[in-house]
Parts: structure tokens; sequence; C-alpha cells
């Protein structure tokens, strides 16, 4: 049996290992960032914030899910407060739907960058900001460099990083999660179908030292739920994205 005084040390190194690749610990956990039973795949159980989380989105359709279910993360950690940098190539965000997850359009700054490189100096300087609660960058590709350089950033700043990577052949990076995120049907109101909140297939591939898995994931209420057969959702009559192409 390990004496109480050697368990005491280990869970402090384990404690500051954690802190020092970017997870909050226990006692740093923000009871506003609840994901539920994904909250369990985490270290500490607690969504790692002041890092940066990778969105696998080989197809148009995938990134429009990822950027459903992104918005809903960036709903829960904003709260009422803070401002996000959303730097993409395209217009496939309606700012005023965005309401539908709880945010305030007039939060958001949005950047438009075609070049992929523009893209990820822009992120990159942005997550120096500490008067951001997160950036968005879609990009085509990252290389394992150029992540840990926005790791490092994310590291002094404490901003949140989020990429949606629209390669289709994603290699290694120094994010500390990567996501696949796919759209399933909303559940059907009174038998009609396309009303309901919107709900996805959440693949957390990988996480440092957590647990990948898959769940189906409904926005409903302002926060996220799993969905059953005796939960059904209730409408939305706005639908914040189109599908970029």
């Amino acid at each position: 049996m390990i004496p109480q005084a050697q368990v005491a040390v280990i869970e402090r190194l384990r404690s500051d290992i954690l802190r020092l690749e970017g997870f909050a610990s226990a006692r740093e956990v923000l009871s506003a960032v609840d994901l539920g039973p994904l909250n369990g795949a985490f270290p500490n159980h607690t969504f790692p914030t002041a890092a940066v989380h990778e969105f696998i989105s080989a197809t148009a359709e995938e990134a429009t899910a990822a950027s459903g279910f992104l918005s809903g993360l960036l709903s829960l950690l904003m709260g009422n407060t803070g401002t996000v940098l959303w730097i993409t190539g395209r217009t496939h965000v309606f700012p005023p739907a965005l309401a539908t997850f709880g945010l305030q359009p007039h939060r958001f700054l949005f950047l438009h960058l075609t070049h992929n490189k523009q893209a990820l100096w822009a992120m990159e300087e942005a997550l120096k900001s500490p008067a951001l609660t997160a950036v968005v960058s879609e990009l085509r590709d990252i290389s394992f460099t150029e992540s840990r350089r926005l790791q490092l950033a994310v590291e002094q700043s404490r901003v949140t990083g989020f990429i949606i990577n629209r390669s289709p052949k994603a290699g290694t990076t120094a994010c500390v999660s990567r996501w696949k995120i796919s759209s399933l049907p909303s559940m059907p109101i009174d038998d009609l179908p396309g009303i309901g909140f919107p709900q996805w297939r959440v693949e957390l591939l990988r996480i440092r030292n957590g647990k990948p898995g898959a769940w189906d994931v409904q926005w409903r209420n302002d926060r996220f739920t799993y969905p059953t057969e005796s939960q059904p959702p209730v409408a939305s009559d706005q639908q914040p994205f189109q599908q970029a192409s």
C-alpha cells in the first residue's frame, strides 16, 4: 500500500503535468463548461480550456456540423461575456441565428482570409491576446510545427483555440484533442421532420490524457443533451449555418 505522503506527491505531480500541458486543474474547473457524459472523457473530467482543439471536416457537410457543435461549445465557454474571433475563407455563418445557441452576435468578430498561411498567422497572433475568449479558424491543412506554435500561444494567454481542419488527409498535430462531427436527423415534432434542434454524432478521436469515445448529442434548452425517445426536442425556428461549398 502506497503511503499517504507519496500519494499526495503523485497527485501534485500529475496536476502539475496537466497544467503544463494546458489542462485546468481540478480546482480550476468552470462549472459553466458542462458537457454532461462527455466530461468523463477529459482529464479531471473537465473540458480543456487554454488549449487548441481540432475538428476534422473533410466535406462541406462535416464542416457545417462541426460549426454547429462548436457554437454550442462556445456558448458554454463564453456565458454572458467574452469575445470570439472567427477566421474563415467563406461566409456560411448567419450571425443573427447564433441566438439559437444562446450566443450574442455582437460578441463575434469575423475575419475573412482565403489564404491558409494568412489564416494561420492571424490565428496565432489572435491567440496571444487575453482579451479574447476563443479563436476559431477554418484551415485547409496544418503541420505539427504550426499547431505546436498555436498551443504555445494559448498556454501564455489562456485563450481557447478551435481549428476546423478542411484537409481530407489530416496529419499529426500538437492539438490536445481531435474531433469528427457528423449531422444526425433531428427528432421529429408532431410527425414533422427537420424542425427540431440540431443533433450530431460526436466522435472524440483523440484526447491527451483522456478517453476517446463517441456520443449522439443534441443542443436543447441552452445545453447539450443526450436524447432518448422519452425526451423529444422542442422546435427551433432558425438555421444558423448554411453548408459551405
